[in-house]
């Protein structure tokens, strides 16, 4: 039941926890929320996983954020997300939703 980002370069990340107070999913399933912060560390340490530990920030209820969803996702129920917690990947130059489900 929690909101994890890998997009390190976001704002609202904080030690792959979204800080943003709502989120919204775009069509596409994007992250329309990302806001680009050049002072932040790009580094992702999850991909040496096994060799050290990556620093999370507490997990964070998904019941206190709204999440907007525009996608075609079995998780969509009348325009908001209904998961129990969602996860955002650093793919390429946009935070898609991993937790998508296609109806």
């Amino acid at each position: 039941m929690d909101i994890r980002c890998r997009k390190l370069s976001c704002k609202f990340n904080d030690h792959f926890t979204c800080k943003a107070k709502a989120i919204e999913v775009s069509k596409t399933s994007i992250c329309k929320n990302y806001v680009l912060d050049l002072t932040k560390p790009k580094e992702d340490t999850t991909k040496n996983l096994f060799e050290r530990t990556p620093k999370y920030s507490p997990m964070r209820d998904s019941k206190t954020i709204t999440i907007k969803c525009n996608a075609k996702c079995l998780l969509n129920h009348e325009g908001f997300c209904v998961a129990n917690g969602i996860t955002l990947n650093d793919y390429r130059a946009k935070p898609y939703c991993l937790t998508f489900l296609e109806k």
